[in-house]
């Protein structure tokens, strides 16, 4: 009997051990695309876009590559944990949607590419040192589209220009707040209004909010 445990135990090792260099190659082609949210996860509809855009490129889901995502639902506090998340499951790179999970990113790595999607300035908000050149592990798409609430604020007074007081919900635990408040500010003393910045970080703030502003009746609001 021993003898015979002896041979089945050394042909299972070599049945194993011949399955290994399978299984290491299988691992090491399937590089792992993470997704950090600082809100929900993509639709459905944007999921399959992104897969479809892959296996173009000759990149298939759940063959060679795979996908981790992680969402904040607006939490910006968990962002850092689940940054190291990704860091710690090795992720081949990044992909940071907009200001807030995008700096969480670059500080859990400064080896692992990130791309970010910031509507932002990135050099303002300290994600990149240049424009053109970049440098370090970040790179990204900036449409600088935050920059058109100066924009709404003239639309806002073209539409109703007997209002003399706006109001602005911001969500302050949003790293643009700050850089959109003193735009807003300075838009409206060109334009001679006065802006009233109230609190919308949340579902409790926004309603305290809308019920300070309907004490005003000239209050138009501006969500950002």
């Amino acid at each position: 009997m021993p003898s015979v445990r002896r041979r089945d135990f050394i042909t299972l090792l070599g049945g194993t051990a011949a399955a290994w260099p399978l299984a290491a190659r299988a691992q090491q082609h399937l590089r792992v695309i993470g997704f950090l949210h600082q809100g929900s996860p993509e639709p459905l509809t944007l999921t399959n876009a992104f897969g479809k855009g892959l296996s173009e490129a000759g990149l298939i889901v759940g063959q060679n590559v795979a996908i981790e995502d992680r969402a904040a639902d607006g939490h910006y506090d968990r962002l850092p944990a689940l940054a190291a998340e990704l860091v710690e499951h090795r992720v081949a790179v990044i992909a940071a949607n907009y200001l807030p999970a995008a700096l969480a990113a670059k500080a859990a790595t400064q080896t692992i590419p990130i791309v970010f999607l910031s509507g932002s300035d990135p050099i303002g908000a300290g994600l990149v040192s240049s424009i053109n050149r970049p440098t370090g592990n970040v790179t990204g798409i900036a449409p600088m589209f935050t920059l058109l609430g100066t924009k709404n604020l003239e639309l806002l007074h073209e539409l109703v220009p007997k209002a003399s007081v706006i109001g602005a919900l911001a969500n302050q635990s949003n790293p643009n707040a700050e850089h959109q408040v003193k735009d807003l500010e300075a838009a409206a003393r060109i334009l001679g209004l006065d802006l009233v910045v109230l609190a919308g970080s949340n579902e409790r703030e926004i309603d305290g909010s809308f019920c300070v502003g309907s004490e005003l009746w000239s209050l138009l609001p501006m969500v950002f």
